[in-house]
């Protein structure tokens, strides 16, 4: 088996992507943990069914989670009952019967353990440093347990296995733990009248720093702005916040966007993927270095990203824009989290996942609709524009518009209206546009804006 696959992808240039080989089979492998089973749901459990049913109760009954993507204990489930396979899937064939099933003696190359680092990685004695899985297998006090032998440099299959399987735990520093024993957040205020509950959460004062979470769910009608050192290189997951608006004006490392509505998100640099599942009617704005979306509808994208947005299944009415806001720290942040103005692929999304013959799964932003966007808190820093300026185009459309509020101004004052007509028009402004806000959403962010009562301030962190 080679060790990398290359796909080339021919546009107005031609370029060679690789991965290895062992760690895509295994990412291939592991979309079965959200399969749905049409029989399992109008029947319950299927049958007969040995290599799907649970061989670890215990762990499946710890879960109080919801959310299949957020579910450690699903996702250690899912390895314990398939370790197996994972493992005979990564051996060579001479090490497979004819039924490509293993034996008591087969072998595990040095490879195949380094791929399943992909899945699998831990310490030693609890300590806090994370070591991936074949660095934990090669170390020698350990080759008896992990079964490598250094005169083939192998693993026994048996041994491997064995060993995995008695150590095997949940992510100490996974969503799940982080919602169960995590630090509770209070940055957000509840709001009354409803049953939904703010929950926001994070592990940064016991996870190593690659390993920092921050976790925010349910946040409802309300405006949430946070810059902090708790954010400051942290991976966070956002999951079903409705009608909010919400700022996190710090560097992150990466950014979950799940089953959220009518939102608007404005996000500091993230380092590495900003991804977005199941949001309706959603608004980002963010430099991020890749930008992927799956089954969104009818949401916007302000960004600036060096690599081309991704989209995959089921999206439906996406709009792409340029990045039209700015914040003091945020060059800054940018140059914390290795981003730059060039290059800037925002208008070059690459459809991964064409479901039919209908091209316009999204569009380009008119530039008769675009305005720029003003964060509305102050703070210390150097930035003052828009890193990199806007496309000649939007910039020109802003300046036809801006001619035209002149124009309109200089009519007014040129009208020379007595005193009562000058407060009969201003009424009359004021009216049509507090009727604007009502109508476009505006009125609900300007209203969010005011600080909550003196009981349900917002926590600094």
């Amino acid at each position: 088996m080679t060790d990398r696959l290359k796909f080339g992808f021919g546009f107005h240039r031609f370029s060679v992507l690789s991965v290895d080989t062992l760690q895509f089979l295994l990412f291939l492998y592991i979309q079965q943990l959200n399969k749905v089973s049409l029989r399992t749901s109008l029947i319950g459990e299927e049958w007969p069914s040995p290599r799907s049913r649970s061989q670890s109760p215990d762990l499946t009954e710890k879960s109080n989670c919801h959310n299949k993507n957020w579910n450690d204990y699903s996702h250690q489930a899912f390895v314990y009952d398939h370790l197996s396979d994972l493992l005979e899937l990564l051996l060579d064939p001479e090490q497979l019967t004819a039924s490509f099933h293993s034996t008591h003696s087969s072998l595990v190359s040095r490879e195949a353990v380094v791929a399943l680092s992909f899945l699998i990685e831990g310490t030693i004695s609890r300590a806090r440093k994370v070591y991936p899985l074949h660095e934990l297998a090669l170390w020698q006090p350990l080759h008896a347990d992990s079964g490598f032998s250094k005169i083939s440099k192998t693993f026994s299959f048996y041994k491997l296995e064995t060993w995995l399987r008695s150590c095997l735990t949940g992510n100490p520093f996974g969503t799940s733990a982080c919602l169960k024993s995590g630090k509770k957040l209070a940055w957000a205020h509840q709001v009354e009248g409803t049953t939904k509950r703010a929950k926001i959460a994070c592990n940064t004062h016991v996870a190593p720093r690659m390993h920092r979470l921050v976790v925010m769910s349910q946040v409802y009608k309300q405006t949430l702005a946070k810059s902090s050192d708790t954010l400051v290189g942290a991976h966070v997951k956002i999951h079903r916040c409705n009608e909010s608006f919400i700022y996190l004006l710090s560097p992150l490392r990466s950014v979950t966007i799940e089953k959220c509505r009518n939102s608007i998100f404005v996000l500091g640099p993230v380092g590495t993927i900003l991804h977005l599942h199941s949001c309706d009617n959603v608004k980002v704005i963010a430099v991020c270095h890749r930008l992927s979306i799956s089954s969104t509808i009818g949401c916007i994208f302000h960004i600036l990203t060096p690599t081309r947005p991704l989209i995959l299944s089921g999206n439906q009415t996406v709009t792409f824009a340029p990045f039209h806001t700015h914040y003091p720290m945020l060059e800054d942040h940018m140059a914390r989290t290795g981003l730059a103005t060039v290059p800037n692929y925002w208008d070059n999304p690459m459809v991964v996942c064409r479901e039919n013959s209908d091209t316009s799964v999204f569009r380009l932003l008119p530039p008769c609709e675009f305005y720029v966007f003003i964060i509305p808190f102050e703070m210390e820093g150097d930035t003052t524009e828009i890193p990199g300026g806007l496309p000649s185009v939007y910039q020109k459309a802003l300046g036809q518009r801006e001619q035209k509020i002149q124009i309109w101004q200089k009519t007014v004052k040129e009208a020379h209206l007595t005193k009562d007509q000058r407060k009969q028009f201003q009424v009359l402004v004021e009216n049509k546009f507090y009727e604007w806000l009502i109508n476009t959403g505006h009125r609900q962010q300007l209203d969010s804006l005011v600080p909550p009562a003196a009981g349900s301030k917002q926590a600094a962190g």
